[in-house]
């Protein structure tokens, strides 16, 4: 692949990560565009970019998620690449498409392995090509009631039904016997269809007691891939991450090691190029391929923190035709990292509480690092994630990491609307927590019972 100049990025996304991204442009000399909502005038990346389009109304799918508003305010503002973040535009394979037939750079990975990792029917297949561990399960959709309970009886209960077009925990519902299949079997073709207007379904074997094990990923356009390790991301409520560690503590050197060799192996044949994660769920000592993240994750800051490597800034360098300039054996790991999803939520009903904020004051000192676009005087607005800001903290080693976690908690002060750090505090002082005696469904029993 031939060098591409890259002098100006328009971002396609808001709030943290676009300043994220502001900031590795900044530090590599690049302008950035800033496109912003109606809601989001007053932003903090509206006003840290070097330029700035409005791009719609406050709802996403008129504004974030209007293609034709951003490619428009790319070709406006001669910007030479589009750098999507993560949720809204970052997986969908024809908004790459439409993005390169207008002579612009995508900062992420193809649309073809962004098409083809996104259908989970397909993902699955492709893992297999590719010599990772899977979850049994069936051999492609499952389509009618009676193939879903032939495909039942041969794995064994119990059984998880997925959404092939699903993500972020929606479309998935467990399957404990034969009597519940009928209704499960309905219920969640109805839901793939109404939350991704695809109801085909797939089905596998249901671990009762897994960790959530991710792989970060890097390869470039001449052949080079590097893995970053692994974060442990198994504290989770209805499938979303609430705090993610870097590394994950539970694995020996042996299953680390491994892992990483099997997970390179696997991206280099698939040929996947850019930032990427492979996740695993693991038990009782093994791996199995859950589904790959074509795209920069909420979590990508403890990987840096650890590993003292830009992950943005690499994102660029790639799309840049580069090289990645290092190779396996030069990334060690250094200390642990965990960080924090701050969400305005009531920290026990998990109700959005959008609105103003009176007071903010983030937590300093070595190793803190806060990723947020809010400030005092700040209206949250009520149409997007309630996630507003993300607390990272880095240790040499991983209780002295939970140690400094507390303090930095202690000292973040959020007012005028409720936040989740009451629970990140309540969830650092639990034994089980602490100890690593911990799985995927740990927290939603941990609220039941609290």
């Amino acid at each position: 692949m031939s060098k591409k100049t890259i002098k100006k990025i328009l971002i396609a996304n808001r709030g943290e990560i676009a300043l994220r991204i502001i900031r590795a442009c900044r530090d590599m000399g690049l302008r950035s565009v800033a496109v912003y909502s109606t809601a989001d005038a007053d932003a903090t990346h509206v006003h840290l970019a070097d330029e700035s389009v409005c791009i719609g109304p406050a709802k996403a799918a008129e504004s974030y998620l209007n293609e034709s508003a951003i490619l428009t305010a790319a070709l406006l503002t001669n910007a030479d690449a589009i750098h999507p973040g993560y949720g809204f535009l970052s997986e969908r394979a024809d908004f790459v498409e439409k993005v390169e037939q207008h002579k612009l750079i995508w900062i992420g990975p193809t649309a073809q392995m962004i098409s083809k990792m996104g259908d989970k029917v397909e993902a699955k297949k492709t893992a297999i090509e590719c010599g990772l561990p899977v979850v049994p399960g069936s051999d492609g959709a499952v389509d009618t009631l009676e193939d879903a309970l032939k495909w039942a009886q041969k794995i064994g209960y119990p059984v998880m039904l997925k959404a092939a077009s699903g993500g972020g925990g929606k479309g998935i519902r467990p399957v404990l016997s034969k009597d519940d299949m009928a209704e499960a079997f309905q219920m969640t073709k109805r839901e793939a269809l109404a939350g991704f207007g695809d109801d085909t379904l797939y089905m596998e074997k249901l671990l009762l007691h897994p960790r959530h094990i991710e792989f970060q990923v890097l390869g470039d356009h001449h052949g080079n891939v590097v893995i970053f390790g692994e974060r442990d991301c198994s504290l989770q409520r209805k499938n979303q991450k609430v705090m993610e560690e870097c590394p994950a503590a539970a694995l020996t050197q042996k299953q680390r090691d491994d892992m990483i060799e099997i997970c390179k192996t696997a991206v280099k044949k698939m040929g996947y190029t850019n930032a990427g994660t492979l996740e695993f769920m693991f038990e009782d000592g093994k791996f199995y391929f859950l589904e790959m993240n074509t795209r920069l994750q909420v979590e990508h800051p403890v990987t840096e923190m650890v590993y003292g490597v830009d992950l943005v800034r690499e994102q660029i360098r790639v799309a840049r035709g580069e090289e990645l300039g290092y190779s396996q054996s030069n990334l060690v790991p250094n200390g642990h990292a965990i960080e924090f999803r701050i969400n305005a939520e009531d920290p026990e009903t998990f109700i959005p509480n959008p609105g103003k904020i009176t007071q903010y004051s983030v937590p300093g000192g070595l190793g803190i690092r806060v990723d947020s676009a809010v400030y005092p005087g700040y209206s949250i607005p009520s149409h997007y994630d309630s996630m507003i800001a993300k607390l990272i903290v880095w240790a040499p080693t991983r209780t002295a990491c939970i140690m400094r976690s507390m303090r930095a908690l202690d000292e973040f002060v959020i007012e005028g609307v409720k936040t989740t750090i009451p629970l990140q505090q309540k969830l650092l002082k639990n034994k089980d927590v602490r100890n690593l005696d911990i799985d995927n469904h740990w927290l939603e029993e941990f609220l039941k019972n609290s």
